[in-house]
């Protein structure tokens, strides 16, 4: 396994979620994390040296390049990101409009290639440079009322796997992890039906992304599909 101690990290969406419990678990394996939401009350309480906020919307194109910039001057380098900030509106595709669906596509893909795109100068220096890209169930399935979010997390899927073939040979890891239902704010929002306690917790998806991170060695893993346990295998 290797040392992630003192590893400089990007999470986004860190303010609560999956997000919020990568940022706790980083800084406990001794990492430094620019962590970056709309929400901050929750990451500001932590009270961590190692730890940055910076409150960004990334709907801004003009974000990335403060997130970067506020991550270097501060750290030196950069290690990680995490795209994990996404998106959701539950509604029929028929009422769907233009701007809504546009959001989706901001916030879901459009930001995770913007900040990459702004990063790579740095993760180029690294030698544990690692991309995990949080896509969902959804970027291989089709659920009603969830259309726009969907076709988004298609796009990440795909935006993963290009931008995986182009940097592998630059030693940069770029990950996917499609967890399906996981008990945050937005699955109350998306599927109210369903009982928080069955679904995964985030700690459990953050614990994939350790693995990521702690075994860079010559097995490569692509893309890890999670279910909850509720759910049939192979479903």
């Amino acid at each position: 396994m290797n040392d992630i101690k003192g590893k400089i990290a990007i999470v986004t969406g860190a303010g609560r979620g999956i997000g919020f419990a990568a940022v706790k678990s980083f800084l406990d394996e001794g990492m430094k994390v620019l962590a970056t939401s709309r929400h901050t009350s929750a990451l500001e309480a932590l009270d961590n040296d190692n730890l940055l906020v910076v409150p960004a919307d990334l709907t801004d194109i003009e974000s990335f390049e403060k997130i970067v910039s506020a991550c270097i001057c501060r750290f030196g380098s950069l290690d990680v990101i995490i795209n994990n900030a996404a998106y959701a509106k539950k509604e029929l595709l028929t009422d769907t409009t233009a701007s809504v669906f546009d959001l989706h596509m901001a916030v879901n893909v459009r930001a995770p290639m913007l900040l990459v795109n702004e990063a790579m100068p740095h993760l180029l220096k690294s030698t544990h440079a690692t991309v995990i890209n949080i896509c969902s169930v959804l970027s291989e399935k089709g659920y009603e009322m969830q259309g726009a979010y969907t076709a988004s997390k298609h796009a990440l899927l795909g935006y993963t796997k290009v931008l995986a073939r182009e940097t592998f040979k630059q030693g940069i890891r770029v990950h996917a992890v499609l967890p399906g239902g996981v008990g945050t704010e937005m699955i109350q929002e998306m599927r109210p039906d369903l009982d928080l306690a069955e679904l995964s917790a985030p700690q459990e998806i953050v614990d994939i992304m350790l693995f990521f991170l702690k075994n860079r060695n010559h097995a490569v893993i692509d893309q890890i599909s999670v279910r909850r346990y509720t759910k049939d295998p192979w479903a």
